[in-house]
């Protein structure tokens, strides 16, 4: 990192309208009407997933600025159930690419942050002050470090977008997390949640908004409503064929790529494996 944060230059206040916004978040179709649009509402539409990331530097104190932002982030309890590891060795990330199934913008990024669900932090200080820290063992704390950590990493993905950055996150370190935490170090009671690949988006291989599935399917008024329409679900099929063809992607919408992903066991690259590999690394997963 060689730029100062105050010379990274953030990203220009945004100038569509929340039709434009809300069509390109949703297709026309399916776009709702009537809602309410500033500055930051605008940035959170717009957000898109960046893969391809250009060799400009990043800003001095960005690592510490997005640790900031995501510790502003709610906790249960004030529990504070997550730590993060920033990793920018090379060998370190070609290690994590390896993991992720060889996905080569965890090499090519410039920053890659791990986000751990951490109980070992709360272990140590109750061994420290000579107190019982049996809940640890419960399912229910490794649910909330792990919520700990997606609410942070959000915040950090919201604060990196605000200054021009774009970052993709990295499901498929969850392929071998044992492998993660003998990479990182990882004492028990810790485990790598997903990854994060930061850095400035490439020019030249610009990304585009990801439409997603319609209100309707997701938004349910004091009863959860189970009908499922159709037609909203056909209209995302379209809006979806749509984004994959401006990106010249093979057109082949969400639902049949959404079922094989859920197949079985062997669609999930490994984290089948997920309950017995959190037992080894500590986690008493009563």
């Amino acid at each position: 990192m060689s730029a100062t944060l105050s010379e990274a230059r953030p990203a220009p206040a945004p100038s569509a309208d929340a039709r434009a916004l809300l069509e390109a978040r949703y297709g026309a179709a399916e776009a709702p009407a009537g809602i309410l649009l500033n500055d930051t509402i605008a940035a959170l539409l717009s957000h898109r997933t960046v893969r391809a990331f250009s060799d400009r530097p990043l800003p001095e104190g960005l690592i510490e600025t997005l640790v900031a932002a995501a510790q502003s982030a709610p906790s249960s309890s004030n529990l504070q159930t997550f730590s993060v590891v920033a990793v920018e060795s090379p060998a370190t990330k070609a290690r994590l690419a390896e993991v992720a199934g060889g996905q080569k913008h965890v090499v090519e990024a410039p920053l890659v942050l791990v986000w751990l669900a951490d109980l070992s932090r709360l272990e140590e200080i109750g061994r420290r002050a000579g107190a019982p820290t049996d809940a640890l063992s419960f399912l229910e704390t490794l649910f909330v470090g792990i919520i700990d950590a997606a609410l942070a990493a959000q915040n950090a993905l919201v604060a990196l977008e605000s200054l021009g950055l774009g970052g993709v996150y990295l499901g498929a370190l969850r392929n071998k997390p044992e492998v993660v935490a003998e990479l990182l170090g990882l004492p028990p009671n810790v485990v790598g949640v997903f990854g994060l690949a930061v850095g400035y988006p490439d020019p030249q291989r610009p990304a585009d908004v990801k439409p997603r599935i319609s209100q309707r399917l997701v938004l349910h008024r004091e009863r959860y409503d189970a009908s499922l329409p159709q037609a909203a679900l056909d209209h995302y099929e379209d809006a979806l064929k749509a984004f994959q063809h401006g990106q010249n992607l093979p057109e082949v919408g969400w639902a049949s790529v959404a079922l094989a992903r859920v197949r079985g066991a062997e669609s999930l690259s490994g984290r089948d494996r997920i309950p017995e590999v959190l037992k080894a690394l500590g986690f008493g997963l009563r």
